[in-house]
């Protein structure tokens, strides 16, 4: 899977810029650049403090259930709020 296209919608969802990420990310701009372009690879640890930083945990959460996130962050979000309110909350 890509994680890139993912990472960058993530961040700019969050209005943030490749700079404000680094810093929240404490790294450098051009490993955040390197992300978003899968030229390096991601780790677990910083895909969790990514999704924390641009308030995006249903990413990780689609990611566990084996979902496309790629293309549309936000329908994913609908699916699994509904599913969890579905289920009666977490």
């Amino acid at each position: 899977m890509r994680f890139g296209p993912v990472l960058r919608k993530m961040r700019k969802g969050a209005g943030m810029s490749q700079e404000s990420m680094a810093n929240e990310l404490h790294m450098s701009i051009s490993n955040i650049s390197r992300l978003e372009t899968d030229k390096y690879e991601l780790k677990a640890v910083d895909l969790i403090r990514w999704c924390k930083v641009t308030n995006n945990p249903d990413v990780l959460m689609a990611l566990y259930a084996g979902a496309e996130v790629v293309n549309q962050l936000q329908p994913i979000t609908q699916l699994i709020t509904g599913t969890i309110l579905f289920l009666g909350g977490v």
